[in-house]
């Protein structure tokens, strides 16, 4: 039997609103994958309302740690299971987020950028796509360099807002400045694969742009972005093989808020 390395590291529980499932039953599919544990990263609260439809409430919270805690004693020694969060990166919520992770043990925070949200694009499109997608790579670099996170979930994500609107030549320039911010900060960066089921049917990031994060030496963990059990560690092969082809010889993860690497060969062999 191969030996478990990876992690799912980007899975959420019906408190967000928009995924199914109980964390027990996300645990037992990360050991069916052949993973050694799984980090729950649920859509963090944000206060006065905002974005309240797709993410748990502010005192929900306690109930999101102690349904983490149940699963992870529950799996104790066969899967590792552990408490994450994924943040939303709105600016203006700094000083929450920071409050937020600071009440109990985290092992991996997402930064997300969700452009999509009602708030985010009320105040930031101005009925210029290209000015839209080029504030989201403004975002996505401040995100990084508020020290708040320690990896960027999904970062392409904005091209599938708009597909017909999305031109990776055209907005390369401000990716390239963008990644060059973030290089500068040592934040890791997200290869999410649930990027297969969108509206461009390609990873986030995709294989182009991941070659540029591979030539400023920024980390890459990986995340299937679990709504469902069905989902926990999908397309893990395929996003190892994806990384080799790009360059990257490791991938990471995150415990207790520290990098850990694995090489790419051993993570390959690891999966059931």
């Amino acid at each position: 039997m191969p030996v478990p390395l990876l992690y799912e590291s980007h899975c959420h529980t019906p408190l967000c609103q928009h995924a199914t499932g109980e964390p027990v039953a996300y645990a037992a599919a990360a050991a069916a994958r052949g993973l050694k544990g799984i980090i729950f990263t649920c859509h963090c609260p944000l206060p006065d309302g905002l974005s309240s439809r797709v993410r748990m409430a502010p005192d929900q919270y306690e109930h999101y740690v102690a349904l983490v805690a149940a699963a992870r004693a529950q799996f104790a020694g066969r899967v590792d299971v552990r408490l994450g969060l994924e943040s939303d990166y709105l600016p203006g919520t700094e000083s929450w987020l920071e409050q937020l992770h600071a009440r109990h043990p985290l092992h991996h925070v997402l930064g997300s950028v969700h452009m999509q949200i009602p708030e985010y694009r009320a105040r930031y499109f101005r009925g210029d796509w290209l000015d839209y997608q080029q504030t989201y790579f403004r975002h996505l670099a401040e995100s990084a360099e508020t020290g708040l996170f320690d990896t960027l979930a999904h970062p392409d994500l904005v091209k599938n807002e708009a597909p017909a609107e999305w031109d990776f030549a055209r907005i390369r320039p401000d990716i390239e400045r963008a990644l060059d911010r973030i290089a500068a900060t040592g934040v890791a960066m997200e290869l999410n694969t649930s990027g297969l089921q969108k509206a461009i049917r390609e990873f986030n990031p995709s294989p182009t742009m991941l070659r540029l994060v591979q030539a400023r030496g920024i980390p890459v963990v990986i995340g299937a972005d679990a709504h469902s059990v069905g989902r926990v560690g999908a397309d893990y092969a395929t996003a190892l093989r994806t990384l080799q082809a790009a360059g990257f010889t490791e991938v990471s993860f995150f415990l207790e808020r520290q990098r850990q690497t694995v090489p790419i060969p051993a993570a390959l062999a690891s999966l059931a």
